[in-house]
């Protein structure tokens, strides 16, 4: 138990030095989010504003609304894939001992753009069919999809790495992805699993003491300090969100190296890998 724990925080660290290195790894996150709000504000406006929206919603998924959720699900799936990709992309050439620009990351997506669409539209079918089950399923049905949701993030863990590294197509990547997992490290996730709850803790820890803050501030009654202080607290979430997403990133990239190479890059340490993605 301990011994996982002091292992996971050495993997937070470990992720940590990488990103401290190439600080700049934070933009490709950054651009996901932006993107993410992009394609939403697109979707959403249009069908508020026809007044179409509610009546989407409010009769159920007919062949528009399927087609909208796709789409909509397809737009977001692939700003999300592209970001992580350069981000992965960065975070190799990092791993492989050069020293990566945010070009850089920006140009392995760019070069790899069509199976990245690909796998974006492969995840945007299996995320609209996972949500018509769960509109259609009861309590015990959700559970059962929501393992089959897991089950895949699981089997689809490194898809990005190999589409970009390997070269190959989607379909190819997920298996790809599926026997990685099954040589390296099987059913084991203990290390990513680490590393979100430590970010998590970290970010529960800023949501109370900038509460405590805001509360003071508040106290005060003063509006310019408040405001500062509320500005500040949420720059302090987005910071730290931007940071846990890039330690994700960077953490699958090294993944990915030690189970094709057995080389994690030097930033981590090889024996720590090993213990938070054991065989079984």
């Amino acid at each position: 138990m301990f011994r996982r724990l002091r292992n996971s925080w050495e993997l937070v660290v470990a992720s940590f030095a990488v990103l401290r290195s190439d600080k700049e790894l934070v933009i490709f996150p950054a651009v996901s989010a932006m993107g993410v709000v992009i394609v939403t504000i697109s979707f959403v406006l249009p069908f508020l504003l026809a007044g179409a929206f509610d009546g989407v919603l409010a009769g159920g998924l007919t062949v528009l609304g399927f087609a909208v959720l796709f789409f909509f699900y397809l737009a977001q799936y692939f700003v999300i894939i592209f970001a992580n990709a350069a981000l992965v992309g960065a975070a190799m050439i990092r791993l492989k001992g050069g020293d990566p620009t945010v070009g850089d990351g920006f140009r392995v997506a760019f070069q790899h753009i069509g199976a990245i669409a690909g796998y974006a539209a492969i995840s945007a079918t299996v995320g609209v069919a996972l949500r018509l089950l769960t509109e259609r399923a009861g309590g015990l049905g959700r559970i059962v999809i929501s393992l089959v949701g897991l089950a895949w993030n699981i089997a689809t863990f490194l898809v990005v790495p190999v589409l970009i590294v390997e070269g190959v197509g989607p379909i190819d990547g997920v298996k790809r992805s599926v026997s990685l997992l099954k040589r390296t490290w099987g059913e084991q996730i203990a290390g990513d699993v680490s590393i979100s709850l430590i970010v998590g803790l970290l970010f529960l820890a800023t949501v109370v003491v900038g509460a405590g803050l805001v509360f003071l501030a508040v106290t005060t009654g003063v509006l310019a300090l408040i405001v500062a202080v509320v500005v500040l607290w949420a720059l302090a979430l987005l910071v730290l969100a931007l940071i846990g997403s890039a330690m994700n990133g960077i953490y699958t990239a090294a993944v990915y190296r030690y189970a094709v190479t057995g080389e994690t890059g030097g930033f981590f340490q090889q024996e720590l890998v090993e213990e938070a993605f054991r065989r079984r």
